[in-house]
């Protein structure tokens, strides 16, 4: 399997090649010397299908099962060879580039990212049996003559990463339904192509589970926790923007409407809590590395913790109307362990303060506050804060405390890289 120069998610934000030409509606061949509608990648993968041995009438069914038959080059007088040599011309093959080389600077030397190596044959049979997956689904929906079939040989004779392509467009395009966990197995796949997930995800009918605040679908912060994190060093846009931007952040695994419900749930839980307004208070301010006072709008905390219920609220109207939160049961069983962990560090956060420059908040009485959340609200929500005030802080973490974290994260459900926003501050034990 030849992969591009750069990943597709770098140079691609939706779908794109003849899969995202045929979701754009527009086979027509670009005019000489006009700007074209479509990508370098329309042209490679016209030339993987005209290099392959498919019968032209297989070619034309391919594209028209994508297309959803809008647009037929035999309606156009011209054969589907010939239109796809047309986009093979239009998008030549560009020359190959230098191969890359470390870059240097100031001693220190800059590694690309590894990139997945491919192995077509695993890659071919992992598109076909999610062809296999779906078969039937596929036969009623398009009323087209052996789709499956074609597909098929599309999959062996192009190749996986076209083929699995023109798997999601079929499906989008004939509103065939999967269930999640296909769709997560969708996901799955197309990491190791490199693929935004818009390519999967966008026009996907799925059948979402309902929405439950319990469930950990997400590989990072999220909730109030994640929220403070958009205001530490908080420049663009207004307050309720950047709200909305987190009520609406669900995870490609999420289903729709899941960061509100996260999000009202933890804001909830504080507002019904005992802790004071100061508490409160200064338990955002720490998290957000005092970022954003709400006095600046002329609010105090517990207005500011309603209008977030409020914006929650909105976006689960639009989203989930048949939605009712419920509060869930909290890891009770977690209290003396996230407290261990946050009492564990008493002495480091006495001697820290949180944005010391600017009317800071002591490190002691962040801890006290984080207590005081962990012991009389949520062990969870307590050590996602724990965890964000750390990174405020600045806090040198050992690798044995730091993998202690992530083992606690794992109980509570969190996802792969949901600890490692502290990983930058590890010490080596060595």
């Amino acid at each position: 399997m030849t992969q591009p120069d750069e990943p597709y998610y770098v140079m691609y934000d939706d779908d794109f090649g003849l899969s995202g030409l045929a979701g754009r509606a527009g086979g027509a061949l670009p005019l000489p010397g006009g700007d074209a509608e479509g990508d370098e990648q329309v042209g490679e993968d016209a030339r993987s299908l005209l290099e392959s041995s498919l019968p032209d009438e297989t070619l034309r069914t391919l594209w028209l099962a994508a297309d959803r038959e809008r647009f037929d080059p035999a309606a156009e007088g011209a054969s589907v060879r010939s239109w796809l040599q047309g986009w093979s011309q239009a998008y030549p093959a560009p020359p190959p580039k230098r191969p890359k080389t470390f870059v240097k600077y100031r001693s220190t030397m800059f590694v690309e990212p590894r990139r997945p190596v491919l192995v077509e044959e695993e890659m071919r049979d992992a598109v076909l049996a999610e062809i296999g997956a779906v078969e039937a689904d596929l036969a009623r929906a398009v009323p087209l003559p052996d789709i499956v079939a074609v597909l098929r040989r599309a999959v062996a004779e192009a190749g996986a990463d076209l083929g699995f392509r023109l798997l999601l467009r079929i499906l989008k395009a004939h509103s065939v339904r999967v269930d999640k966990a296909r769709y997560d197995r969708f996901i799955e796949l197309s990491e190791p192509f490199e693929y935004c997930f818009a390519v999967v995800q966008d026009d996907l009918e799925v059948a979402w589970p309902p929405l439950d605040p319990a469930r950990r679908d997400c590989d990072w912060d999220f909730g109030f926790s994640e929220l403070t994190g958009r205001f530490a060093h908080w420049y663009d846009g207004t307050a309720d923007e950047r709200l909305r931007d987190a009520a609406g952040a669900d995870d490609v695994r999420q289903s729709p409407g899941s960061a509100a419900a996260v999000l009202l749930e933890d804001v909830t839980r504080l507002l019904a809590s005992p802790l004071s307004d100061d508490t409160l208070t200064t338990l955002w301010l720490a998290a957000c590395e005092c970022g954003f006072q709400p006095d600046r709008l002329g609010i105090d905390v517990r207005q500011w913790l309603e209008r977030i219920a409020e914006v929650c609220r909105e976006r689960l109207r639009e989203t989930a109307p048949a939605y009712r939160p419920t509060p869930g049961p909290v890891r009770a069983d977690l209290t003396d362990e996230v407290l261990r962990e946050l009492r564990d560090l008493e002495a480091e956060f006495a001697s820290r303060t949180i944005q010391p420059h600017w009317q800071g908040i002591p490190g002691a009485v962040a801890a006290q506050v984080l207590e005081q959340v962990v012991a009389q609200v949520d062990p969870d929500l307590g050590f996602r804060l724990f965890l964000r005030v750390l990174l405020a802080l600045g806090m040198p973490l050992t690798e044995e405390r730091y993998a202690r974290y992530q083992a606690l994260g794992e109980r509570f459900g969190y996802g792969e890289f949901h600890v490692s926003l502290v990983d930058g501050y590890i010490q080596s034990d060595l």
